[in-house]
């Protein structure tokens, strides 16, 4: 039986990954750190201008982009499942998707016992 990843992306993030992609020549990773405001949402990056910290969590992958989470929000949201979405307005933070008018948002629901039996491991950076 397969591990049950502990994030997942939708097509419309995928899209505009691609789409984020394509404008910027690079790879994407994303960061959700728990902080308040819009620090609370995963924030996009291209790959090398975000210091992914010591003690960051590796969540898995969404859409070929590594999937990063602060401790602290981490403790908070271990016992759920994110989907990774795209909604219309501008966010406030330093993610590459905000000129684009949309932002990235989690969405959590728990898992199943079946599920959280069998979770992906997570990475320690």
């Amino acid at each position: 039986m397969p591990y049950t990843k502990r994030v997942d992306s939708t097509p419309q993030a995928n899209k505009i990954i691609d789409q984020l992609r394509e404008e910027h020549g690079c790879e994407l990773m994303f960061h959700q750190s728990g902080g308040c405001c819009d620090g609370s949402a995963p924030m996009c990056f291209e790959v090398g201008d975000f210091m992914v910290g010591s003690r960051d969590i590796k969540m898995g992958e969404i859409h070929g982009c590594e999937f990063y989470m602060a401790p602290e929000q981490f403790k908070y949201m271990k016992n759920t499942h994110l989907t990774i979405d795209i909604v219309e307005g501008r966010g406030s933070s330093f993610s590459l998707e905000i000129p684009l008018g949309v932002r990235f948002i989690a969405v959590s629901r728990l898992y199943t016992d079946e599920e959280f039996a069998n979770l992906e491991e997570i990475g320690i950076e």
